[in-house]
């Protein structure tokens, strides 16, 4: 389940951040200098990671001053006011005390919190981070300040393309993927315009912080792959050698974004760094049936109702759909808006004739509904449900008519040959699913 989007106050700004997950242990993720943490779900990759992380952990997400759903600024960027932000964000998640997960530039933020507030950070977790942003004599690796200006306005002309060649740097053995670059141009987008992503990045050339790295007296975990191509490994070598007690583990890959390639090698590490094993991350998978439902033009109807005839009518309808899942062996999984996420164990047929009965009981109610049912692996997530088999039938849902049942090729293929009748809705693409898929629109 997507988390809410809410608020933090750190002096006159706000910092938009989320909270997920019901584990022992807090963990405060700090990514980069952009995000926008409602698109960061929209990646199954990147939902996936994140919930495997939210299975040990309440994991905190937020974006930075200046990007995403914070508030903008004017005024230059500093490590320090990114700390204040993220003491402010954890203030209003009501975390005393969180270990820090960092990523990229998210590494010069976690580094100052940890020598700093020791009180308030419990664990460093440090993958593909950096100490220094620029090259230095003890320090030259790094990029040139003139190199590094270069990239960034590389980086802002193409700033929001899908065609941008940063991803074959980010996420090389995914550079053809045209879901995630759509993905993650969108990302940007959403995060900052191509002046805001300027400024930001030169605001972000020299910056230093291996000055407090002696100080850190937190437990830390320093990770990179050994071929990352965005974040020279010698970065990460630097932080374990300079942080006292600090464990390092050198990873095998390529891509630098920790949810693309082997990101189950990334949680596993974490898990045991800060629980002691790595069995509690796993999720639980299962075959089911899922289902999607919504009302057609629920919005419009509602202005036209007026609130009091909407809930009632919302209410008569909630109740249709329980009934009918009742009756033939769904589980309710949560509403979602004016819709609901239900799964079947088992072939789908029930979930073809529970689909069926649902769209006639709303017709009875004068409206229409649209569902979308897919059947696929799902991981378990207490009682919710993630994965890609969730995320295929979302979008089946949304391309269904009103008053249609979409079911993908897979469902189809489950009870073709059985009591049911379909028409062939042709091959289409579903946003942030690899290929084209067949669909299939059944009969009543």
């Amino acid at each position: 389940m997507v988390p809410s989007t809410r608020y933090a106050h750190s002096g006159e700004a706000s910092i938009a951040y989320q909270v997920t997950g019901e584990g022992a242990l807090d963990l405060l993720f700090l990514p980069g200098w952009i995000s926008q943490i409602e698109q960061l779900w929209e990646a199954p990759a990147m939902r996936r990671f994140l919930e495997r992380l939210a299975v040990f952990n309440r994991l905190i997400l937020f974006d930075r001053r200046g990007t995403g759903l914070s508030d903008r600024t004017l005024e230059e960027q500093t490590i320090e006011q990114d700390a204040e932000d993220a003491l402010a964000v954890l203030d209003a998640a009501g975390s005393e005390r969180a270990a820090l997960f960092t990523y990229s530039l998210g590494g010069l933020v976690g580094a100052l919190l940890a020598a700093d507030f020791p009180e308030r950070v419990g664990a460093l977790i440090m993958y593909a981070s950096v100490a220094r942003t620029s090259w230095a004599p003890d320090y030259d690796w790094a990029l040139t300040n003139e190199e590094r200006q270069a990239m960034t306005e590389r980086n802002a002309d193409a700033w929001g393309k899908s065609d941008t060649p940063v991803l074959q740097t980010l996420a090389p053995s995914m550079s053809g993927d045209r879901a995630l670059a759509e993905w993650f141009a969108r990302m940007q987008r959403l995060a900052a315009s191509p002046a805001e992503a300027r400024a930001m990045s030169r605001s972000l050339v020299d910056l230093d912080v291996r000055d407090t790295l002696p100080r850190i007296r937190v437990p830390t975990l320093v990770m990179h792959r050994s071929r990352d191509q965005a974040w020279d490994i010698r970065h990460s070598r630097y932080l374990a050698e300079h942080i006292a007690g600090a464990r390092f583990v050198e990873l095998d890959g390529r891509d630098s974004f920790p949810f693309v390639g082997d990101s189950d090698a990334i949680v596993e590490e974490i898990e045991e760094f800060l629980t002691g094993g790595r069995r509690g991350g796993e999720i639980a998978r299962g075959l089911l049936t899922v289902m999607f439902t919504d009302i057609v033009e629920a919005t419009a109807l509602a202005a036209r109702l007026g609130d009091g005839r909407w809930r009632d009518l919302l209410a008569h309808h909630d109740e249709e759909v329980r009934a009918q899942l009742g009756r033939f062996g769904g589980r309710e999984v949560k509403t979602v808006g004016d819709g609901f996420l239900a799964t079947f164990e088992g072939p789908p047929s029930r979930a073809l004739r529970c689909a069926l009965a649902i769209t006639a009981a709303a017709r009875e109610l004068g409206i229409e509904v649209r569902i979308g049912v897919h059947t696929g692996e799902c991981e378990l997530i207490g009682d919710d449900v993630g994965g890609m088999a969730v995320h295929i039938a979302s979008r089946v849902n949304g391309l269904a008519g009103p008053g249609e049942v979409l079911v993908s090729g897979t469902v189809y293929g489950t009870v073709v040959g059985g009591p049911f009748t379909f028409e062939d809705r042709g091959f289409h693409e579903l946003k942030g699913v690899p290929g084209r898929w067949p669909l299939f629109a059944l009969g009543g």
